[in-house]
């Protein structure tokens, strides 16, 4: 997956689709219908676009197409910032501690990021029981927008289900289910 200098003024994202803008560049206003993506651990500037969205959830190879990808080429039209916490260059050798400054700038920069974010989005899946990702959800469900998608057979999905119901976040089913409902919030913000 390609990563991109934070100031170049219009850099395509493979795969993902979308563009990386620089607010200065000249074309930048005839870009701002399309979607940027933001890599870990790229700073973006989130003045320039109304809705920011945090992909949060598994990162375990399923198997099946990732999630991100799916969703990030569904919303490649819209004016939406993607804060897409995946990153290629991480591997099994950092330590989880601040003395490993890898690991450090990757969660300094996905805290920061899903606390930017006007919307995070959760997928839980049945290949791994996903406890950071329940942390994280425990910590915005309180105080963000929030869209899940757990399966069914996702191990924890009654506990999902529990607090979604508890402080009103949508939950989904599906992936296909959880692009629906991303795109309704997303229209009625519009309207």
């Amino acid at each position: 997956m390609p990563t991109t200098d934070a100031y170049s003024p219009r850099m395509p994202f493979g795969m993902f689709g979308g563009t990386h803008v620089n607010p200065q560049s000249e074309i930048f206003s005839n870009m701002i219908s399309h979607a940027r993506i933001v890599m870990a651990p790229q700073r973006p500037d989130l003045d320039m676009q109304k809705t920011s969205i945090f992909l949060a959830g598994i990162t375990t190879n399923t198997g099946e197409p990732d999630w991100r990808e799916t969703l990030t080429n569904a919303l490649q039209d819209r004016p939406v910032t993607i804060l897409n916490p995946n990153r290629p260059d991480w591997d099994s050798t950092w330590k989880e501690s601040f003395s490993d400054s890898r690991w450090e700038e990757q969660i300094r920069w996905e805290l920061d990021m899903q606390e930017t974010a006007n919307i995070l989005v959760f997928m839980f899946h049945r290949a791994t029981e996903a406890p950071i990702s329940l942390m994280e959800f425990g910590l915005a469900v309180k105080t963000k927008k929030v869209i899940v998608c757990a399966h069914d057979d996702y191990k924890k999905r009654g506990n999902v289900e529990a607090v979604c119901s508890r402080f009103g976040a949508k939950l989904t089913n599906t992936e296909e289910e959880l692009r629906e409902a991303l795109l309704e919030m997303l229209d009625s913000q519009l309207e």
